[in-house]
């Protein structure tokens, strides 16, 4: 798109935010004539003051609208640009297999460097590394949408189809991170539809939890309860002849865990109590936790799901009873994004049981573990302001920095 016109890129942004040009002459103070002779290229926008109006109005970085690289600056170098995320969903509207139906499809990479990339791309999200996370996925998707089309028909058809559901459900947790609910369910779905192919029950287990998730983010928590239950139920160890092997032990538990995620929003601690259980069970079968399936389960990550439960339930001093109960060694052992979450989640339930002393800590502690845990995170934002707000006095000075970092007012 950099090679548009202005008045494209303003026409492009302004349909994305989905406003008429009405609307957005409104906001400007303009007419609808002066926005749509801009738009056309009959008005030239010559004028930096008016760009930046422009820009601020369409809450878009100017560089952007200058068909430029967006400036990042040094504190928010990790975090997720507006036009990285617009690159993801163009990645995620490619239909490449259709095409293939009538073109040849295009020279897909070799299946030993896609298996690299994924593995590279998952601990990418592991580490929280979130913005160069974002920069690889378009790429990544491109190559695995391009290696599962070439390769479908061959021996090597469900591989490529087994990475290509990996890395939508890569898109998808980062999307969810970042904000961006609709695409992480579009990335969950297609995964879904992908693990099939791969023949893989397991992989379709673990995209169904990120289907979940991402309902869950949307507001619609009882689907997402019913479709973790229901999955969970399938792929059982020790029923219908399923394997009792840590893989399966791990993708049963971590359906467990989000389906009481889901209870916790509506209310149901009675399903709560009982989806932790039995994820407690299986994560009593695992040697310790384990990242099979990239899920991070085992008996530790059972503890931290307890304890964020706990929180949606609006119980903080169960959270923070069970944070301190906490193997010092299991934790430490996590991979960071998922200490850095539960940090958040602690900072949350100090807030609700009124120690907004330790709530900052906590918010501290998971910036100094993993920074766009964090800072690039809407919800550390909503509970960062919540802080602020019932910080008595000024804040303390790493306090007020963060805020600073975080763009969020003192």
């Amino acid at each position: 798109m950099d090679e548009l016109p202005i008045g494209r890129r303003v026409a492009y942004w302004r349909n994305r935010r989905k406003m008429s040009q009405q609307v957005f002459a409104d906001r400007l103070g303009k007419s609808k004539s002066w926005v749509d002779k801009v738009e056309r290229g009959v008005r030239r926008l010559d004028k930096f003051s008016v760009v930046y109006e422009i820009a601020d109005v369409l809450q878009l970085d100017v560089q952007i609208l200058l068909g430029r690289d967006p400036e990042r600056r040094p504190d928010s170098v990790n975090c997720v640009d507006q036009i990285e995320v617009e690159e993801i969903r163009a990645a995620l509207e490619r239909y490449d297999q259709i095409s293939a139906f009538f073109y040849a499809p295009p020279e897909p990479p070799p299946l030993p460097e896609m298996r690299k990339a994924v593995t590279h791309a998952w601990l990418s999200y592991q580490h929280a590394k979130y913005g160069m996370l974002a920069r690889t996925l378009p790429r990544l998707l491109r190559e695995a949408q391009a290696a599962d089309t070439a390769y479908s028909d061959s021996g090597q058809g469900q591989e490529s189809a087994h990475l290509l559901g990996q890395v939508y459900q890569i898109a998808s947790s980062a999307l969810r991170k970042l904000g961006e609910h609709e695409l992480s369910w579009l990335a969950a779905d297609r995964s879904i539809a992908v693990s099939q192919r791969a023949g893989d029950q397991l992989l379709a287990g673990t995209a169904t939890a990120r289907v979940a998730c991402a309902l869950l983010s949307l507001g619609r928590a009882r689907p997402a309860l019913e479709i973790n239950v229901n999955i969970a139920n399938r792929l059982a160890p020790g029923t219908s002849g399923n394997d009792n092997s840590p893989e399966r032990l791990s993708v049963y538990g971590q359906l467990l865990l989000q389906g009481a995620m889901a209870a916790a929003r509506i209310g149901d601690s009675a399903t709560v109590r009982d989806l932790l259980a039995g994820a407690d069970e299986a994560a009593r079968c695992m040697d310790g936790d384990a990242n099979y399936y990239w899920t991070c389960f085992g008996p530790t990550n059972v503890k931290l799901h307890r304890a964020a439960a706990a929180v949606e339930l609006g119980e903080g001093r169960v959270a923070v009873e069970v944070h301190q109960s906490l193997d010092p060694e299991g934790f430490n052992a996590l991979l960071p994004e998922r200490r850095a979450h539960h940090y958040l989640d602690q900072a949350r339930a100090q807030a609700l049981i009124g120690d907004i002393d330790m709530a900052s800590e906590m918010l501290l502690e998971g910036d100094r573990l993993a920074p766009s845990e964090i800072r690039c995170r809407p919800l550390a934002r909503e509970v960062l302001s919540d802080v602020l707000r019932r910080t008595r006095g000024t804040p303390s000075a790493p306090v007020a920095e963060l805020a600073e970092h975080m763009s969020v007012g003192v």
